[in-house]
């Protein structure tokens, strides 16, 4: 008996070996991408232009991919895997660094064995004010659950003076029975689900808190030098501004830093934001009527970030049509523009992961 079913299993074997082998293998796609721009508003005949040595970043289920086009602005990629790939072209503006060129495109088919050709189109972005730069959320190395270093980082891309009075910073991430975090539930213009709201000294329209150009600041939840607890942590005692909630009688309040207050009275603990899952608002503070949703033309920038590469999108596509990937918990990593504040609208491509914060300055 046990004769037979070794030479059962022996044939099974044999035949298994003589199948004939995949006609195609995964990973042998060609991508070929040329990058050009609108150069209208250089020239007085519009034209498009190559974008030589420009970044290229696509983006799939493998992840991002960051590639760089040739001296005639061309990008070919051999045996790459099959996905559905964003792709976004990047490069700093031949007469103005403070001015972006950028271009994206989306979903993308690439088929094993498959060649594709592109073309993407790019026009110069000039970032017009303040926008959510960085966020580090999910705290440092470690195992004993500490998150208390988070910190979020603003940008002004303008070149002029901004002021943050009256200014709102939100965490949305409530309204789940529905369209979901973020998103404007009753279709009256507005976005839903603000769980936190903290405000800037002041209101909108005066200037007594100057947000000068080329600037970061800095927002923490405390304001300390956390290496004192844990030294995998950062030093915020040096923040700009610290979230402070009046009406915790645990909060820290570092007397040397300016205060966000918290205009939501039924909240009594600190400003801190969900590890891997959460959308993040801030807002000129027009409206301040938090229960029943904030204008979205109110809205100054927002960010929604998930774990799972295939969350839907819940943010309104007013404020932003993608969103980021977030790191890790606990992995010490945080999330930041891939160039200082440039918001294409499109978090997925706008954001990428940095391995460690850089409070106050881009990587």
């Amino acid at each position: 008996m046990k004769i037979c079913l070794y030479l059962i299993s022996f044939a099974f074997i044999i035949a298994s070996c003589m199948e004939n082998p995949p006609t195609q293998v995964d990973g042998n796609a060609e991508l070929r991408i040329i990058a050009v721009w609108d150069t209208s508003s250089v020239d007085t005949i519009p034209k498009y232009t190559s974008l030589p040595n420009a970044k290229i970043i696509l983006t799939s289920e493998y992840g991002p991919r960051v590639e760089q086009t040739n001296g005639n602005g061309e990008l070919i990629l051999n045996n790459i895997p099959s996905a559905t790939y964003d792709i976004s072209v990047r490069t700093t503006h031949p007469q103005d660094n403070k001015i972006y060129i950028v271009g994206n495109m989306k979903g993308i088919e690439i088929n094993s064995g498959s060649n594709v050709s592109d073309t993407i189109f790019a026009q110069a972005v000039s970032s017009s004010g303040i926008a959510i730069n960085e966020l580090y959320v999910g705290g440092p190395d470690n195992n004993i659950f500490f998150f208390y270093d988070q910190f979020i980082e603003l940008y002004n891309s303008s070149d002029s003076v901004k002021y943050l009075d009256g200014m709102l910073v939100m965490r949305v991430s409530g309204n789940n029975d529905g369209k979901g975090p973020g998103a404007d539930e009753d279709d009256d213009d507005d976005i839903d689900g603000v769980t936190y709201i903290f405000k800037f000294p002041g209101n909108p329209g005066e200037k007594n808190y100057p947000f000068d150009p080329g600037k970061f600041l800095v927002l923490a939840s405390d304001a300390v030098d956390h290496r004192s607890t844990l030294p995998a942590s950062i030093d915020l005692s040096g923040a700009d501004w610290e979230f402070y909630n009046q009406l915790s009688t645990t909060d820290f309040d570092n007397p040397n830093v300016p205060n966000l207050w918290n205009i939501r009275y039924d909240r009594t603990v600190d400003f801190l934001v969900n590890l891997v899952s959460d959308v993040i608002v801030v807002a000129s503070g027009v409206d301040t009527v938090w229960s029943d949703g904030i204008d979205i033309d109110t809205i100054i920038d927002g960010v929604e970030y998930q774990s799972s590469a295939n969350t839907l999108v819940t943010l309104d596509d007013r404020v932003d049509r993608g969103w980021i990937q977030s790191p890790p918990k606990y992995a010490g990593k945080s999330m930041q523009r891939r160039d200082p504040g440039v918001d294409t609208n499109d978090g997925t491509l706008d954001w990428e992961i940095l391995d460690h914060p850089t409070p106050g300055y881009q990587k």
